[in-house]
């Protein structure tokens, strides 16, 4: 019986995790199994990562939107690691020197002649004048050194760019679900393998040099401070240079992650890019119809320049061209209507209707049709031929007259 009631609660504890197992991975990546053993288990499902839709390279447009909201590809990482990898060789380079000052410093201030002045207040201020100024004088030169060079870093990573975009509140950072997805998404992974890879990078190269000097440090009772001072600062400085050398080789990496990243985020369906597309351009069929309206709204004005002219040049059938000639306002005939076809028709209706001459002469009404459009004057090679045509309205209207 007590074996029977142990199978019969183990069946039930396995159906319920079975049961839960879809509701909690529907708003969680991680996969809840009960397997053979009954025993709970978590699974990495990569797909909750990417996004099948997306699949197109970001647009142009997409990468200057993002940009102008700060979403640029940049590694804090190694904008530190190079400003304190310039920090650790300016001190080594300027280490006599600053140590010269320091010792300068001490014998002034801590010496005899310095503990038998009267404290005043006058005293004090002169006093703490003189330690900002020394110490603005030492150190302000390496911090700008160093600051000078996270920034030439920054702007090589991310080009000139300034926005107050990425300084805008919002309440989105502050909910604690997208934190979580945050804390368990592959970026947050990725950062947490990092920081143990450095955690335990940095404790070996401490342990390995210390190690190896232990007989030299084991010395130094036995040494004067100088010597004592130049021992310790060139283990500090060995030892520096290897862990920013190593973190530099882990912050180039991290860069061309946060790259891969920056693209990931930035892909677009093809959706989108259809959308982003109507945007630039214009919804096709409404460009379509734009056209086709500006083209009747053209066909209509040069209709009504049709009554004005002084002759319709034909094909006699295809092409019909409209011309006029003002002497005291043109310096050559003008075209002022063209068209073949449909339109040739039309232009032919309406100068029969208003009484303009209709002329068939197949080559030049071709040549006007190929090399003159309306509002332009004709050109020299075929103003004798037009010419001619004229003359002949002209006579034709003195006859009429």
């Amino acid at each position: 019986m007590t074996r029977g009631l142990v199978i019969s609660y183990r069946n039930r504890l396995v159906n319920r995790v079975v049961n839960c197992r879809v509701r909690f991975f529907v708003s969680c990546p991680w996969q809840v199994v009960a397997e053979k053993h009954h025993c709970l288990s978590f699974q990495i499902d990569l797909q909750f990562f990417a996004d099948p839709d997306k699949t197109e390279e970001a647009t142009p447009r997409r990468k200057s939107e993002a940009r102008k909201k700060g979403q640029v590809a940049k590694s804090n990482e190694l904008n530190s690691v190079v400003a304190l990898l310039a920090l650790i060789l300016i001190l080594n380079y300027f280490g006599g020197w600053l140590y010269n000052e320091l010792l300068i410093y001490v014998q002034n201030n801590l010496g005899p002649q310095a503990l038998t002045k009267e404290l005043t207040e006058t005293n004090l201020f002169n006093l703490l004048f003189r330690h900002c100024i020394f110490f603005l004088r030492i150190f302000l030169p390496l911090g700008l050194g160093a600051a000078l060079v996270g920034v030439i870093i920054n702007v090589l990573q991310v080009g000139p760019l300034f926005t107050l975009e990425p300084l805008i509140p919002k309440f989105s950072r502050m909910n604690p679900v997208s934190g979580l997805q945050r804390m368990f998404s592959l970026q947050g992974l990725v950062e947490l393998v990092k920081s143990v890879l450095k955690l335990i990078i940095v404790i070996y190269f401490v342990y390995s040099t210390i190690n190896d000097r232990v007989n030299l440090l084991i010395q130094t009772v036995k040494m004067p401070p100088f010597q004592v001072a130049k021992l310790v600062w060139n283990i500090l400085y060995q030892l520096s240079l290897k862990i920013c050398i190593f973190l530099l080789v882990l912050a180039i990496m991290d860069y061309i992650y946060q790259r891969w990243e920056l693209n990931k985020s930035l892909r677009m369906s093809k959706k989108e890019i259809r959308d982003e597309y109507k945007q630039m351009e214009g919804n096709p069929l409404i460009k379509n119809k734009i056209r086709q309206r500006q083209r009747q709204i053209a066909a209509r004005r040069m209709m009504q320049e049709v009554p004005k002219a002084d002759v319709v040049i034909t094909n006699p059938t295809h092409l019909a061209i409209a011309l006029r000639y003002d002497p005291a306002t043109m310096s050559a005939p003008t075209v002022v209507a063209k068209g073949e076809g449909f339109i040739a028709e039309k232009i032919k209706e309406v100068a029969i209707a208003s009484g303009v001459a209709l002329v068939e002469n197949r080559p030049l009404a071709q040549s006007l049709f190929k090399t003159v459009e309306i509002g332009e004057i004709v050109p020299d090679k075929l103003y004798q031929a037009v010419a001619e045509v004229l003359a002949f309205v002209y006579r034709l209207k003195r006859k009429r007259a």
